[in-house]
């Protein structure tokens, strides 16, 4: 496919210089000059067995996270290459599915802490079982600039009940979803990443809910293709650590100021303690971009105080998509203010927020 002829912006993104100071190391990876950090993480020898308390696998995958950001910051450098380092037997990467696949049994990867075991058949909040569900997969070209073309997968099911969701029959389950094995799914990765895909872009849905799966495929992956991990940012504490040294690129909603409008519009409580946790940790273990979807009069009680908290808390060159693509889905003729479109002076007043945070690396 011609990308370039729909997305002009994504070439002239190639040479923007606030793109690349916000993502210079994703860049890196999508032109082949830096290796992905789960290529890097297939380099660290672990050892554990299945015998092997919880307790002390998370003490093991502290200290090859800490090996990681070195070995990455020597390869960056030039000090090592990624081809000198052998491939062990027992990998970080392994670790991090067999971590995840413990913690199915006592689910906790999204801040819900549902607590079933889905081995055995118990249904969380999510609804997700064992077996990943995949709605749809393909090159996406309605992605922000520097992902385009991007390897977009759509899980079914999230933890959120967004009550104008745009990908509803994802989300709710609407669609039933086709099972891909995990080695077929890393195989047909790897043949986009050869087609000219600059991403594998995780998507749903919600991947936090699919966490265990993900690691699976990516022990599998064989091509240098930087992780876009597309997600509510509602995830917990236990898998910010494991998507440390997993995840390139961390493509985050923001997509409330405060608690109320996420408990009323989303049925998600203490949103702002756990969203915004997850966006500095974000920040220090990889790359960035915020997207923040404008809702129809909820600049002054959302809008504000997310452009504001974005500002003083993680930077004026934070990469930051201000979306003006709403539109009324699912049961949003429920609320009455969410049953319009925006309007040309919301999306002015928008800008003017930006402008007014000192936000200096945003898009539309």
């Amino acid at each position: 496919m011609l990308w370039f002829v729909y997305r002009p912006d994504a070439l002239r993104v190639l040479r923007d210089p606030k793109a690349r100071a916000a993502l210079g190391r994703y860049f890196d990876i999508m032109e082949n000059k830096k290796p992905a950090k789960f290529t890097i993480a297939k380099r660290i020898l672990v050892r554990f067995d299945s015998n092997t308390p919880l307790e002390k696998l998370w003490s093991i995958h502290e200290e090859a996270t800490k090996k990681l950001y070195s070995l990455e910051k020597r390869i960056d450098e030039g000090e090592i290459s990624l081809e000198e380092l052998d491939l062990p037997e027992q990998s970080y990467m392994d670790l991090k599915a067999e971590i995840t696949k413990r913690l199915m049994e006592k689910c906790c990867f999204c801040e819900r802490r549902c607590g079933v075991n889905r081995f055995k058949g118990e249904k969380g909040y999510c609804k997700a079982g064992t077996e990943m569900l995949v709605s749809t997969y393909f090159e996406h070209l309605g992605e922000e600039p520097e992902l385009v073309p991007s390897f977009t997968v759509f899980t079914i099911g999230c933890n959120f009940t967004c009550i104008h969701c745009q990908n509803w029959s994802i989300s709710q389950w609407y669609e039933a979803g086709e099972f891909i094995p995990p080695e077929k799914l890393a195989a047909i990765i790897d043949s986009y990443r050869k087609l000219g895909c600059r991403n594998a872009n995780l998507v749903g849905g919600e991947p936090t809910i699919w966490a265990y799966q993900w690691f699976e495929v990516f022990r599998h992956v064989k091509e240098n293709v930087p992780v876009v991990w597309n997600s509510n940012a509602y995830y917990s504490l236990e898998l910010a650590k494991l998507l440390a040294g997993f995840v390139d690129v961390y493509l985050l909603d923001f997509k409330y100021g405060n608690d109320s409008c996420a408990l009323r519009l989303s049925n998600v409580p203490n949103y702002m303690e756990v969203v915004t946790r997850n966006h500095l940790l974000a920040k220090k273990h990889g790359e960035l971009i915020i997207r923040v979807l404008v809702l129809p009069n909820h600049l002054d009680c959302c809008l504000d105080s997310i452009l504001k908290w974005i500002s003083e808390n993680l930077g004026p060159m934070t990469r930051v998509n201000v979306m003006f693509q709403y539109r009324p889905e699912w049961r949003a003729h429920e609320v009455p203010e969410l049953r319009r479109r925006l309007n040309e002076k919301e999306m002015e007043k928008s800008l003017e927020l930006a402008n007014k945070y000192k936000l200096e690396n945003v898009i539309t």
